[in-house]
């Protein structure tokens, strides 16, 4: 993967982009993998590799992957890589019109749908998982009273924090520590309700 820095979306055609379903897994899974070939990726979907490489490549026309170096002795294959270390989609971006506001929202429930489905089948799995993962895999609920400054700073820390543990697994990683690292999920919602 690139060295670049999360890669802000402002606009509403990367937006649409990515949110669709088969694109948003496809792009979580060369996120985890870093590089990865069409086919690679369409047995990890169960789809075509086909329309595996067609979603590849709209995903790389906004510029959210780019083409890897080859990974193998076959040329023929091509690799990809994520063009970014990640991206963030602000709602700030996508206010100034209602036609961008809801394809944000749009957006952010495709991604919320997915993330729960990905937990669903944690869940699932679980007992495969053993007592040690399952210890360490917090599930928690916090009700808190604050201003929506105390919530921003509150998400800007969490995310430091995410950040932090990532570096320190990749350079673990990069030094050979791969013994018990497993690719993990951390989903963060912080937001106002009323009772």
């Amino acid at each position: 993967m690139t060295a670049k820095e999360n890669r802000p979306i402002t606009d509403i055609g990367t937006l649409k982009a990515l949110a669709n379903p088969l694109r948003m897994k496809l792009y979580r899974a060369l996120t985890v993998a870093r590089t990865a070939t069409a086919s690679q990726l369409a047995e990890q979907v169960d789809e075509a590799v086909s329309l595996v490489s067609y979603h590849l490549r709209k995903l790389a026309d906004h510029g959210l992957i780019e083409a890897a170096g080859t990974q193998s002795a076959d040329a023929r294959e091509r690799w990809w890589q994520p063009a970014s270390t990640g991206v963030s989609i602000r709602d700030k971006d996508f206010r100034d019109a209602p036609e961008k506001a809801a394809a944000h929202l749009a957006a952010t429930r495709l991604f919320h749908d997915q993330r729960a489905e990905m937990y669903r089948r944690y869940l699932d799995e679980r007992p495969t998982w053993g007592p040690e993962w399952n210890s360490a895999s917090p599930d928690n609920e916090s009700l808190l009273r604050l201003t929506a400054a105390e919530l921003a700073e509150l998400g800007e820390e969490l995310l430091a924090l995410a950040m932090k543990y990532d570096e320190k697994g990749r350079a673990a990683e990069a030094a050979g520590d791969t013994e018990g690292r497993e690719n993990v999920a951390l989903h963060v919602y912080g937001f106002p309700f009323r009772t």
